[in-house]
């Protein structure tokens, strides 16, 4: 039986191409790509639970979540929004804020610690290979042979340093156009005279050069400068962090219909809807809706505040339970955002101008170098009228004295601290902290996120009837206020099923209703219950007409904290306590911890301004705090340490963040700076002797370059050994 081949309808050729334009089109559209800050995450278990949810969702490509920033990048199919990803993260029980990546990739990469790197490894491959050539001459070598190893190890040793050697002769150069010495004009005089001095000797058809003795130099101080390098993390600014936390879209209302544009489209008048969960774009008053407003990151607030019609909001705060219309008083830099991060900038600046002991060094060592060099081979060239000779004993001398030591003295015992201290879940990020750790007197804390958990919890729920309990548990598990989140994690953890309710209903900015076997319940502010104020935290269950039941609550002790502070009196430090909440709150905690001077209601401003005051009056500041309303004050402490759990920013302004939720690390830091300190200046003590006894040997002629490296390669390898006595 033959089958009837039955004729398909033909088809117009654009017709047919169609899909296949569109999937084409649809491809070359650009990717999505995400960045969103995840301040809670605290732990590998965080990472990976975040990462399958992410790379189970269809729309996304890949994603990664990095633990020290505390940060995830998405890489998502065209036209997904950050706003979905950040919905999806927060159902996991993570905060989650949107970040500009524009911003982020102006500095997301340590090009800095790669190049250093890369030179690092040409220097040390190309020291390797003149080391195997000089065994050669030192080992019988002659005449015709011993040249051509010679003219082999300057071929090798020429390019090299040429490219390892451009961070001193860049630096060196630099302070030389300015007028001024540094440690870096000694080491490249040492490194160029030693290769001269080589050249020269090699063209003569001497026995002996010195190619060896520059690239070990060279090798051991680009050493040096990587791990004081690596002691810091990624060199980011605290006020670019803050930037990248700006909202960078906002919905405006124009003639009531909604418009998606970027916030440096917005203008002072515009009218801007925020929903729920979303972040104030802009400064601005509020024209309709109530809700409740999160202003902790900003002022260390604990609770929410109510939020209603004519109140003023500002850019970053966060909007909780009921969408507001604001309009804008203040856009762009006019921010009360980004005045903060000009506040950071500020004194980030201020910081910078802290005197390294390095740096002091460099001062009265560096000329001296130069003079005694420069004497050198003026009198040996006097006593003799041999050029070769003098210029072989200045060369000589130049690289006994040297500096490797010297440079190796503090990143080396910086990075012998870092090892111990991160062993204790501390992470130092500059350079210079642990020597501005060991000075300080005054010791500042924030309250909210850093001495406490920033979560309240409930303080009496086993007082109360367990029906009440079935009951706010029902009403309290669809709501995002922080309070009936607590609420809702008390009461599953102590067995209780919620109560079965219907018409469940939240009112922006009061609380939450519902019904109960005909009856109304509430829960929520004492005036919408009918319930009298309190002075502790609470929120009212109201069931019908009974009287209203309190949940009480307070803000748990982060660990450590009781213990941190103690130690740190007992070590003679002063310790303060300045907050953004309430004066009850305020001084609550520190008559709990027993510190005797604090500060409530603090703005911004207001931190940044107590912490100036101190130092004016010649105090040593450390500030530990977590918010972005605690930045500013960090980076214009003369020390910061911020929380793991703190935002990006808090932590880019900070010198040294606690990897864990443990503040008890903090006293034993200060002891360890201590220690630190006293090493490095053991180590320049080091320096100083071993340059008492060389110096006048190479000035003397009894030293040749070859063993005025070998000596200066002792001695750096002794100030190693000493910074290893931290461990």
């Amino acid at each position: 039986m033959t089958a009837t081949m039955r004729p398909s309808p033909s088809a117009c050729p654009a017709c047919a191409a169609a899909p296949a334009a569109e999937a084409l089109a649809a491809s070359a559209l650009p990717r999505a790509q995400i960045a969103l800050s995840l301040p809670t995450i605290h732990c590998s278990a965080c990472i990976s639970k975040i990462e399958r949810a992410l790379a189970a969702d269809s729309r996304v490509n890949s994603a990664r979540v990095n633990l020290t920033l505390k940060r995830a990048s998405i890489d998502a199919a065209p036209g997904v929004t950050a706003e979905e990803m950040r919905t999806l993260v927060e159902g996991l029980g993570y905060e989650a804020y949107e970040l500009d990546q524009g911003t982020l990739n102006a500095t997301a990469n340590d090009r800095a610690g790669r190049d250093l790197l890369m030179r690092l490894a040409v220097a040390g491959f190309a020291s390797m290979n003149v080391m195997l050539l000089s065994v050669s001459v030192w080992s019988g070598a002659e005449d015709a042979t011993r040249d051509m190893f010679h003219w082999i190890s300057a071929a090798i040793t020429l390019p090299a340093i040429a490219f390892s050697g451009v961070p001193f002769f860049r630096n060196a150069w630099a302070a030389l156009r300015n007028g001024r010495l540094n440690m870096d004009v000694p080491i490249v005089l040492a490194i160029v005279l030693a290769i001269i001095t080589s050249l020269w000797e090699t063209m003569l058809s001497g026995h002996h050069a010195y190619f060896d003795a520059a690239m070990a130099l060279t090798f051991f101080l680009l050493a040096g400068r990587y791990l004081d390098h690596r002691t810091r993390a990624i060199a980011r600014s605290a006020a670019e962090e803050l930037t990248a936390l700006e909202v960078p879209r906002a919905t405006r209302l124009v003639d009531g219909v909604e418009d998606v544009v970027n916030v440096a489209q917005l203008a002072v008048g515009d009218l801007i809807l925020v929903r729920p969960g979303g972040r104030m774009p802009v400064d601005g008053e509020i024209v309709s809706g109530t809700s409740e407003i999160d202003r902790s990151l900003l002022t260390g607030e604990t609770l929410p505040v109510f939020a209603g019609l004519g109140q003023v909001v500002s850019a970053g705060e966060v909007n909780l339970t009921g969408p507001l219309t604001i309009r804008a008083t203040a856009v762009g830099r006019e921010t009360s955002l980004h005045r903060m991060a000009d506040l950071v900038a500020i004194a980030e600046s201020g910081r910078s101008r802290y005197t390294s002991l390095a740096d002091s060094a460099a001062k009265l060592y560096a000329p001296g170098v130069h003079i005694l060099a420069g004497l050198s081979f003026l009198g040996w060239y006097l006593y003799t009228w041999d050029v070769r000779t003098a210029l072989n004993i200045a060369a000589a001398v130049l690289i006994i004295t040297c500096p490797c030591a010297l440079g190796l003295a503090v990143p080396a015992v910086t990075t012998a601290a870092s090892g111990r201290l991160f062993r204790r879940g501390m992470l130092i990020k500059h350079e210079t902290a642990l020597e501005r750790l060991a000075q300080v007197d005054t010791v500042v804390f924030d309250k909210t996120g850093t001495l406490t958990t920033g979560a309240p919890q409930v303080t009496n729920l086993d007082d109360l009837p367990r029906e009440a309990v079935e009951l706010a548990l029902g009403l309290a598990q669809g709501s995002s206020h922080p309070l009936a989140q607590s609420i809702t994690r008390a009461a599953r953890a102590a067995g209780i099923v919620a109560a079965d309710l219907t018409d469940l209903t939240e009112v922006p900015g009061y609380g939450t209703k519902a019904s109960y076997m005909g009856q109304e319940i509430r829960l929520g502010r004492a005036s919408w219950t009918g319930a009298q104020g309190r002075a502790e935290t609470a929120t009212f269950l109201k069931v019908a007409d009974q009287a209203p039941l309190a949940f009480t609550f307070a803000d748990a002790l982060r660990p450590g904290a009781a213990e941190a502070v103690q130690g740190l009196m007992d070590q003679g430090k002063r310790v303060i306590l300045i907050s953004g909440d309430t004066t009850p709150a305020v001084e609550a905690l520190a008559t709990r911890l027993g510190i005797p001077q604090w500060m409530a209601e603090a703005l911004p401003a207001d931190k940044a301004a107590r912490v100036a005051a101190l130092t004016a009056d010649g105090a040593h500041v450390l500030m530990v705090g977590d918010g972005l309303n605690d930045t500013a004050a960090l980076a214009g402490a003369h020390v910061s340490i911020s929380p793991a759990t703190a935002l990006d920013a808090a932590r880019v302004a900070s010198d040294i963040v606690l990897l864990g939720n443990d503040l008890a690390p903090i006293a034993a830091a200060c002891v360890t700076a201590k220690s630190a300190t006293r090493r490095i200046r053991e180590n320049f003590q080091i320096a100083t002797v071993y340059n008492v006894i060389a110096v006048p040997l190479a000035v003397v002629g009894l030293c040749s370059p070859l063993i005025a490296a070998l000596a200066m390669s002792l001695s750096s390898i002794t100030v190693s050994l000493n910074a290893l006595r931290l461990r």
